[in-house]
This record gives structure tokens, sequence and C-alpha cells, in this order.
């Protein structure tokens, strides 16, 4: 990987992070063309930089987040990150065997799609019974741990969208839309920042020679261009959101797996 690769991976994770379309399978998708070979260091690095996207969350919602009055916040998103933390560790042979299979991850880009395309309708009457103010109060122990559980989904199936997962799993609960995508946005930080240390720790381990010089510095530049396209793309998100809903969503993503699938089937991509 060279610094323009690493750019343009950090752009594409920025903007797609946070939308319910699968930062990781863009990235997967990406690699090929970009002429990315998989390695130990990509693998990290698109952890990383996922972190990193991510870390825009505290600094946009830094007075919510860090609101230490309300210690039941954090408690609440502990209670959410643990099912992920246990399916992580356990399937971890099958996660990643899923994230090298480009087939597997377009097929669940189209799945998907048709179920972000109809789920707008499916919470349609419960949503107009609810009111429009966002109140992370509203998110109990008992709805924090469900909302974890769909966080699973998106782990098992990669190309599902850790967002999507966990605000179909909010909106399940009961919770309006602009809460249940604040609390996703929330449960990205501890669930991606135990992945990071995680995989930062078994390359550590097992390739101590990729963290020189010249990786540290992708690493960096990779990390900066997420965070800074992140603080864009997540208000682009609640805007697109509550205006249009999650269908414009569910079409691109169908039209992306099947071009994938295309690809995939004439041999263009392998």
């Amino acid at each position: 990987m060279n610094i323009f690769q690493s750019i343009i991976i950090a752009i594409i994770e920025g903007i797609t992070e946070f939308l319910p379309i699968s930062s990781t399978a863009h990235m997967k998708f990406a690699n090929p063309f970009l002429g990315i070979e998989s390695s130990p260091f990509v693998d990290l690095f698109e952890i990383v930089i996922q972190l990193a996207a991510i870390a825009s969350v505290v600094v946009i919602y830094r007075k919510k987040f860090f609101d230490f009055k309300h210690y039941s916040f954090y408690l609440k998103l502990i209670i959410a990150v643990i099912p992920a933390l246990i399916f992580g560790a356990v399937l971890k042979k099958h996660i990643d065997a899923a994230l090298g299979n480009l087939w597997v991850i377009a097929i669940v880009m189209v799945a998907g799609g048709v179920i972000l395309i109809f789920i707008d309708k499916f919470f349609a009457k419960a949503e107009a019974a609810k009111t429009l103010e966002s109140d992370q109060q509203d998110v109990t122990y008992k709805k924090s741990f469900i909302i974890g559980c769909f966080q699973v989904l998106s782990i098992l199936f990669p190309g599902l969208s850790r967002s999507a997962a966990t605000i179909i799993g909010g909106m399940s609960q009961q919770l309006n839309k602009k809460t249940a995508l604040e609390f996703s946005f929330f449960l990205a930080v501890p669930t991606m920042l135990a992945a990071s240390a995680k995989s930062t720790l078994d390359v550590y381990q097992t390739n101590p020679e990729i963290f020189g010089k010249d990786n540290l510095l992708l690493l960096l530049i990779g990390a900066v261009v997420a965070f800074v396209v992140a603080l864009l793309s997540v208000q682009f998100f609640m805007r697109i959101v509550q205006k249009h809903g999650f269908a414009p969503f569910g079409w691109y993503r169908i039209v992306l797996g099947l071009s994938i699938l295309g690809l995939l089937y004439t041999h263009y991509l392998s």
C-alpha cells in the first residue's frame, strides 16, 4: 500500500462509515481496483481508520458523550458492546473467511439493501407516534443489550453494515429514528476501540516488523483523512435519513452489490 492508495481508502471509509451501506464492504471492493493485495497490514489499516472515522462522533457529540452526570450512558454502551466482543472472539475464523470472500459480501449487500428499502414502511406507524426529540434516556439497559445483539449480525454477515444493524435494532426497540441513529454512533466507539486494540495486538505479536516508519506514516495519514471526511459525512447522513429515510441507501446497496456480483461472475474481479 502506498500513500495514494491509503488516502483513497481513507476517503471511502470516512464517507461510508456512518451510512448503512457497509464501509467494510466498500473497502474490500475498492482494494482490487486500486491494486491493493490482502495482507496483515491492510487488514490492520482498515480497522484503524474505522476507529479514526468513528472518533468524529466524539467530537460532534462531545457534550452528550462526555456528560459524566449520566454514568448510566456508559454502562449501556458496555452492555451493548459485550455481545460483539463475545461473538467476535468465538467466531474469528468464520469472520476472517467471510471478509475474504467478495461473493459473500456482495450478496449480503444486496440482501441488506432489500431490507432497507422496506424498513421505513415497517416502522412507519410506530415512528409517527414518537416525539422527534432525541433522548438517550429512552435507551434502557435491556434495549442496549438487544441493540448489541443486532450488532452481532454485522459481524456474522460482513457487508450488512454495523450502523444499519444497530439502527434497525434501535428502531425495533421503539426508539425514534434520531435516538437510534445517535446510539448507533455512540456504540461504534467502544466497538471499534476494542477491535482496533485486538487487531493491533495480534499483528504486533505475529508481525512486529509491520510497525515500521513507513507503515506508521500510512496509518497516520489514513486516520487523519478518515476522521476529517467522517466529520462531514455524519451530518450528511442525518439530513438524508431525516428527509428521505433509508430507501435511497437500500437501492444503492442493491445496485452496487449486483454490479460486484456481475464483475465476479465475469471474472473481472476475483
